[in-house]
């Protein structure tokens, strides 16, 4: 295994997870002034978690966006474009559904290099399918001819994909923010699909340097192109379920893997230690990443998912309740850790006997 001295990194590829929170700490400070322009409703929660939340009324609305990023660069090596509309549906609702809301309505944001209806067509298909499965109305988005900022390689098929979600919690009792995590409370993790959307400017960088799309290298089951195109999985309807099921009172922290990794979990609460001892073997594009890209294990589990791609915080007498709930829908999922007290937000992970922190 690399040293961290010798371990490539993300910040080698130009993305500085560390130096990224902090710009976003000092813009997300500079946002919370406009959080009292406000003449109609309150805000309960703004920058820093899942989703904003404003209450209006006996309601709360969540309100949340994303994008998928460079897998956008995937679809055009493929030449395929009906999947990465799934990707940016999950993107959203996933994250949407981590404050105990429920994802409504979805607007769209593409902006093309040049006017390209089958692209567009192609785009919208995904769009739907990700809509039908997460049981969401696309209600609208904008579409923007870019020919001077959208550049790249693939012609006419140059674009950019994002999204933009809003949802409802019922009332207060409802919320999930995380500050009812409490120490002996269970970490349940549901696999995820492969990489999902994020951290694939390093993965083009390991992989695509020394392989072609087509190529099978030695740990995928499937052609380089096809395992790095897989939809992101999506979650919400089953946790949805949980949240109806389960309630507050058993649900205490809910946290989608992705930007960041496994340091996601530390934004639901600051006051506990996250102790992550029963993950899953490192395998498949994981596996193949670490290998080819001499990639320190500390920086794989800051990076990407790691074949765990949501993260259920509950009381440990439910567990096998809530796993048969998930089990019920086809997903797969274990008890990958637990909740340290007396901590300072800090994620702690045991990867083969060899324990560290993010």
């Amino acid at each position: 295994m690399p040293s961290e001295e010798q371990s490539t990194k993300y910040k080698d590829v130009g993305i500085d997870i560390k130096r990224i929170r902090n710009i976003q700490n000092q813009i997300g400070k500079d946002i919370e002034k406009t959080l009292h322009f406000l003449d109609f409703g309150k805000v309960i929660s703004g920058f820093g978690h899942y989703a904003g939340l404003i209450e209006i009324g006996d309601k709360i609305m969540a309100l949340h966006t994303d994008g998928v990023g460079t897998k956008i660069l995937i679809s055009q090596l493929m030449k395929k474009y009906d999947t990465i509309g799934i990707d940016c549906i999950a993107m959203n609702v996933n994250d949407i559904v981590c404050v105990g809301s429920k994802p409504l309505g979805y607007l769209s944001y593409i902006a093309l290099q040049k006017t390209n209806y089958t692209l567009l067509k192609e785009i919208t298909k995904g769009l739907i399918k990700g809509a039908k499965m997460s049981n969401v109305a696309i209600v609208g988005g904008e579409t923007a001819i870019l020919p001077d900022i959208i550049t790249g390689n693939a012609i006419d098929y140059n674009f950019d994909l994002a999204g933009m979600i809003f949802g409802v919690i019922e009332n207060r009792k409802k919320m999930i923010l995380g500050n009812k995590i409490k120490n002996g409370d269970i970490i349940i993790g549901i696999d995820s699909s492969g990489l999902h959307s994020n951290g694939y400017t390093l993965a083009r960088k390991v992989l695509l340097e020394k392989y072609n799309i087509s190529d099978r290298p030695e740990y995928l089951e499937t052609s380089l192109g096809k395992e790095l195109l897989k939809p992101t999985a999506i979650y919400s309807k089953t946790i949805l379920k949980l949240i109806e099921e389960f309630d507050t009172q058993v649900i205490h922290g809910l946290s989608h893997i992705t930007g960041g990794a496994f340091t996601k979990l530390n934004r639901l609460n600051y006051n506990v230690d996250y102790v992550l001892d029963n993950l899953p073997e490192i395998r498949g594009i994981f596996k193949q990443i670490m290998k080819d890209g001499k990639i320190n294990v500390t920086e794989m589990y800051k990076t990407f998912n790691m074949g765990i791609g949501f993260c259920i915080i509950a009381s440990k007498d439910k567990a096998e309740d809530i796993m048969e709930v998930i089990n019920k829908d086809s997903l797969k999922c274990q008890v990958i850790g637990k909740i340290k007290s007396n901590g300072k937000g800090n994620t702690i992970i045991n990867s083969n006997n060899n324990m560290f922190r993010i």
